[in-house]
């Protein structure tokens, strides 16, 4: 079972989960990380949920394309967004007290 670490307000909160676990999905039915985990809409294009891996990235799979659009250089800085990983590995996180800017629509 994945172990998590999570990183909010100078607090951290540490859980397991089931292999191929969501964490949106787990706070969105009320379980851990809830409430401390930030998200909105679930799907990649709000970026709420975005957190900097702080150790376990090397575990997780290249950033989609979702990802790419919404976090651009953030990537770069180690943020991911949250509800766009399923979990198979220990992950540690550090979420923001104010969410991460998504990146501006491109321009038609």
């Amino acid at each position: 079972m994945p172990k998590v670490t999570f990183h909010r307000d100078g607090h951290a909160y540490h859980g397991e989960v089931a292999e191929n676990t969501n964490l949106v999905v787990r706070a969105g039915i009320k379980q851990f990380p809830y409430p401390h985990l930030r998200y909105g809409c679930g799907m990649g294009k709000c970026g709420k949920c975005a957190c900097r891996v702080l150790r376990g990235a090397e575990q997780l799979p290249e950033p989609n394309w979702k990802e790419k659009k919404r976090l651009g250089p953030g990537l770069d800085a180690g943020y991911r967004l949250i509800c766009q990983l399923w979990l198979s590995h220990d992950i540690e996180l550090e979420q923001d007290q104010i969410p991460v800017e998504p990146l501006a629509p491109a321009a038609l």
